[in-house]
């Protein structure tokens, strides 16, 4: 039973984007590099983690592709870390995060909000599809199903369903 378990999750999307940015200092780092931050120092400085903590984050980080490790300086060697565009096409994932975190808020109790950098006005992140720009909040609308490569574990939990979704 653990084996089939184990397979569906491979499969699955959503296990995949988790085992890469499913641990919390993961979405930290990467939320810092957004801001700009791309020294070990920096991170270390701005999250409070340890040093052996954000050296293991940072090589996983590097190893999925979703940040490069650059020299900056030759004596001594000194590397930063800089978002790969893997990396950036997160920045929808930790925006919307970060919407869903303030909607839970009153106005005067958010920390950190998003503006329009050009403008300064506060802005409401929001997912669409980008053919129809149909919010892809409605879970009646838009749903799951298997796709091309979808093995027989996934393609039993999304048979297709005639009379629409429930």
């Amino acid at each position: 039973m653990q084996a089939r378990v184990r397979q569906e999750d491979r499969e699955c999307p959503l296990s995949d984007a988790i085992e890469h940015i499913g641990e919390w200092w993961t979405l930290l780092l990467l939320h810092d590099a957004f801001d700009g931050y791309t020294r070990f120092d920096q991170f270390q400085e701005n999250l409070r983690i340890s040093s052996s903590m954000l050296t293991s984050r940072l090589k996983s980080l590097v190893a999925d592709g979703l940040l490069e490790r650059r020299p900056y300086q030759t004596n001594p060697v000194r590397h930063e870390y800089v978002l790969t565009e893997l990396g950036r096409s997160l920045r929808p994932v930790i925006v919307a995060m970060a919407a869903w975190g303030n909607a839970r808020l009153a106005p005067e109790e958010r920390s950190m909000i998003l503006v329009d950098a050009a403008t300064g006005e506060e802005v409401e992140p929001v997912v669409i599809d980008a053919r129809t720009g149909r919010r892809l909040d409605d879970s009646r609308a838009f749903v799951f199903t298997a796709g091309p490569a979808a093995g027989p574990a996934m393609r039993a939990r999304y048979i297709p369903q005639h009379d629409g979704p429930a």
